[in-house]
Parts: structure tokens; sequence; C-alpha cells
């Protein structure tokens, strides 16, 4: 299967030194796709120019003017319809690509997403979601940061779309979801949860209840709802809680010779456990809720290697016809629970 993914270089912290190389480095992992580098030509094209011959075939340069900063306002993507945020998202509208990985703005990628790409039937608002690890695999987080005011019925329909991504990628047939909560009795929690809970409990989702901040990496449901101001600030709690034992563990083996011995000795298992703790394998969260293509958000401030996987998650939505899936569960999962939205 061919498979096209257009990229917007310009967007992230660190733009194109980080998003060309990722691309090729992609390209020569995956020998059936090609991709656009979206973004300033001039910019582009000396990044390129020592590829290899057989990677150049598949690569392809799409010129883009304009730039949506990270500090700039989700409507900026108005005006500057020149954006390579918006010109890669035009491409997947217009078929000429099947997906776009961007690091940028991530209020201006939902926006134009919403109404370039339109969201499925019963969806308000297209959500970040985000497969995270767990001690028994993964579980789908979403929102993470795409909508940070939500109300009730937002959260329900994320709630539905969760577990149709769980459904269809991971083929259990009712995918268990929980509402993130600071605690797990009923009694807990503020107006936006409890009424969520509601519907979720009217509806025909297998609704576990409430789960809190640990419940998510114990992986004790397929799915957790939040809204994108709770979703973004655990998964970055969590990025940093990583970061900082990562820290703790270097410091430690450091700290004398016989130290450095025993962690000479170790070190395959930390090489390990180094590879499997790493946020960058995770990263690329996908925009659930789009009818029109797929499109994944990067982290803002990712090296050449997290991006690299970004991209590798969008084609593999690409090629699992993630769209498609959920279309063709989305009728009777919606169905009989969009009534209560």
């Amino acid at each position: 299967m061919n498979i096209t993914i257009a990229i917007d270089c310009m967007g992230g912290d660190h733009g194109p030194v980080v998003t060309v190389p990722a691309a090729l480095a992609f390209l020569s992992t995956h020998p059936d796709a090609e991709v656009i580098l979206v973004g300033r030509e001039e910019e582009l094209a000396p990044l390129v120019e020592e590829a290899q011959a057989g990677l150049k075939s598949r690569l392809h340069i799409h010129n883009a003017t304009q730039v949506v900063g990270m500090d700039d306002p989700p409507t900026s993507v108005r005006s500057k319809k020149d954006s390579s945020m918006r010109v890669a998202l035009h491409l997947v509208k217009h078929g000429q690509a099947q997906a776009a990985v961007s690091a940028g703005n991530t209020g201006a990628l939902v926006m134009i997403s919403r109404f370039a790409l339109k969201t499925f039937p019963g969806i308000d608002r297209p959500a970040i979601c985000f497969a995270l690890p767990t001690i028994r695999g993964h579980t789908y987080a979403l929102d993470l940061g795409g909508n940070v005011d939500c109300t009730p019925e937002h959260l329900f329909q994320f709630g539905v779309m969760g577990a149709l991504l769980a459904s269809a990628l991971d083929h259990t047939e009712r995918p268990s979801v929980g509402l993130l909560n600071v605690g797990t009795e009923e009694i807990k929690g503020n107006e936006l949860t409890r009424r969520t809970a509601e519907l979720l409990r009217e509806s025909n989702l297998n609704y576990y209840g409430y789960v809190e901040g640990d419940d998510i990496f114990k992986g004790t449901t397929d799915v957790v709802v939040c809204d994108g101001f709770v979703g973004n600030v655990a998964l970055k709690t969590s990025e940093g809680l990583g970061k900082m034992l990562g820290t703790f563990l270097r410091e430690e083996v450091k700290r004398g010779p016989l130290s450095m011995l025993m962690g000479l000795i170790a070190m395959p298992v930390l090489k390990r456990f180094k590879h499997r703790a790493n946020p960058g394998r995770y990263n690329g969260a996908v925009l659930l809720g789009l009818s029109g293509g797929v499109v994944l958000k990067s982290h803002g401030s990712a090296d050449a290697y997290a991006f690299e996987q970004a991209i590798g998650r969008a084609a593999d939505a690409v090629a699992n016809n993630l769209i498609r899936r959920i279309q063709d569960r989305m009728e009777t999962m919606i169905g009989a629970s969009g009534e209560n939205a």
C-alpha cells in the first residue's frame, strides 16, 4: 500500500532541523511510503541535498511561505493561508496525502483540522488521543490538550471516540471506558465530571466508572476520558517524572567507583529500561474524530527520533485504515448512544 504523509516542517520548537532528518529516517525504513515536506523551500532544499537518491525519489517539497508560531493565537491560521500547517492539512483534504503530521501550535492544528477535514456525525470537536504505555500494555487517553474547556457532552463524545478507536485497532469488542476524577467514589468530582458520568452510565458504552491518575498507568481501563486541561497536565507530569527518574538513576550510577562498576555490570538492563521508558518512543497523538483524513500531533519539543515515531504512527494509522474502520463501527456504537449527547 502506497502511503503519502504531508509533514508540517516549520512547526514545533525546532522546525526543519528536526522534521527533515526525521522524514528521511522514516523513508529509509518504509520503502513503500512517500513524504511531502511542506514549508519554506529555501530552508528545506539544503537539508535534503545530501539524501540518497532512492530517498529523494520518494520525497517532495511543497513550498509554503508562512509559519504559524507556537505563541500565535489559534485564529492566526485564518490570516496565514499559506502557512505550512494549513497547506499540509489541505493536501490531505484534496487527496494528495492520506495523513499529516505537525509539531506546531496545538490550538491552531485542532482548529484548521476541524474545518478542513470535518468531524464524524455526532462529534462536535476532535480530541487529541494518545496510547499511553501501562503495565498491561496501553490505554487510550483523551483529550490531552486539544480542548481545554469542555462540556459534559464533549467528554461523552470523547468516550465514544476512544471506545471506537480501541475497538477498531485492538479488536476489543467492548472496550472499558473510565472517567478521570479526583476519587473513585460517586460523590467525588466537580459538576463537569458528575454530569459526564451520568451520560456515560446511560449510554451503551462499557463504562467502568471513575478512575484516578494512578489508574492510567495501571491500565485499569482501555480508555481514559478527561478534558484537555487535565489531560495535558497529566501527560506533561508523567513526562517530567520519567526524566527525573532517569536523572536520579544516572546520578546514582556515577556516585562512586563501586556504583560505576555495578552500573557497568547492569548496563544491558539499564539500556533496555531506557529504551522502554523513552517518551520519544510514544510520540505522536492522533487527532481523533476527523472523518476526512489522519492527523498526528507531535510534541512541540520532539527531537528527530521522536518526530520520526510520530510519522510512523501516522503511516500505521493509514495502513490500518483507521478512518474507515472507525466509520464502520460508528453507526452501531454512536447510534444507540448519540441521543444522550
